[in-house]
């Protein structure tokens, strides 16, 4: 028993220092992952120390500052997806539907069959745009039932657990797949068309994780990432980057894709809307996102609910052009 807290200790310091290397490799990497969950394993550890170490010693400060000095720094990362933190992106203020753009992104899982689940999402949400990845040629056949409904789409659909689809009521154009860093893992660019005529340059990605069954190291997933962020960066137009990154929002990884893109992220100041794991209530984490330029306000963002896969689908309504005197920018 003596040796229970200390040693919960060392493991909770081990945890929280291994993802400051820079090495890529995905026991190191998947720690950027669990950060609730290591604030709350430092919390509990915490709260024991305090519990039963007598004060008044110097031996004593020792062992409870290792703890609160994870909590704290484990907080720090995952506190701007609290409603506590300003928000980044801006409230809309108009009402002009033309200016709308509604985005509904999901990671189907493959193995998932149950596709009338998503579709009455797509049906109640009505978004312009769904987006889907892990979609095969079986669940293809299933949204192409939406066609009617979004006439506009570009598919990929491939059986690696790979496959993407984009679903469209407004028009699309200059529309590519391309394979930026693996030969059969796709990502999808094109132009959609508002309401008012104006078109937003779309990235969709769904680069692989790290992880002992996919790449051993994040190099990959990472380059992909740093691709398209400058693409973003020189182009400058309207855009918006849209999929399951395989990453957690307050990442090394995905905050520097932020700041060489120039891209907001909507959930600062809202919320973390975590959509992984659906099936683990308290292993959860924030893998789906819809980042935009400051070209757009927030009409509404929210966590869709369960389609049978291991990802919530999430929402996101955005307007385009309001009526502020400058972009907004960062925080």
């Amino acid at each position: 028993m003596p040796f229970i807290l200390p040693s919960a200790t060392i493991l909770l310091c081990v945890l929280t220092l291994l993802p400051l290397w820079r090495h890529p490799h995905w026991t190191v990497r998947g720690l950027d992952f669990p950060r609730i969950q290591l604030a709350a394993f430092a919390a509990f550890i915490l709260t024991a120390q305090l519990a039963i170490t007598a004060f008044g010693k110097s031996a004593d400060l020792r062992v409870v500052l290792p703890a609160l000095l994870c909590l704290v720094w484990h907080l720090t990362r995952i506190a701007p997806y609290s409603k506590f933190w300003p928000t980044e992106v801006k409230d809309c203020t108009g009402h002009d539907k033309a200016k709308r753009l509604s985005i509904l992104t999901a990671n189907v899982l493959t193995p998932n069959r149950d596709s009338a689940r998503l579709i009455r999402v797509v049906r109640k949400y009505r978004p312009d745009i769904l987006v889907t990845v892990e979609s095969d040629n079986w669940w293809q056949d299933r949204l192409d039932t939406l066609a009617p409904e979004m006439p506009y789409a570009i598919k990929q659909p491939q059986d690696n657990l790979y496959g993407m689809h984009v679903y469209s009521r407004r028009p699309l154009e200059n529309s590519r797949i391309s394979f930026l860093v693996q030969d059969d893992v796709p990502s999808i660019h094109c132009r959609v068309t508002l309401g008012t005529g104006d078109a937003v340059q779309l990235h969709i990605l769904h680069p692989a994780p790290p992880s002992p069954t996919e790449n051993p190291k994040a190099s990959q997933r990472d380059a992909e990432l740093q691709i398209v962020a400058r693409t973003v960066a020189e182009n400058g137009s309207p855009t918006i980057v849209a999929g399951d990154l395989n990453d957690v929002a307050w990442s090394r990884t995905t905050r520097s894709f932020r700041k060489i893109s120039g891209l907001l992220d909507p959930r600062v100041g809202r919320g973390m809307f975590n959509t992984f794991h659906a099936r683990y209530p308290f292993i959860r984490w924030p893998l789906d996102h819809v980042f935009h330029s400051p070209h757009f306000t927030l009409s509404s963002i929210r966590r869709l609910p369960d389609i049978g896969s291991d990802h919530f689908p999430l929402f996101v309504e955005l307007m385009q052009g309001t009526s502020q005197k400058a972009p907004q920018k960062k925080e």
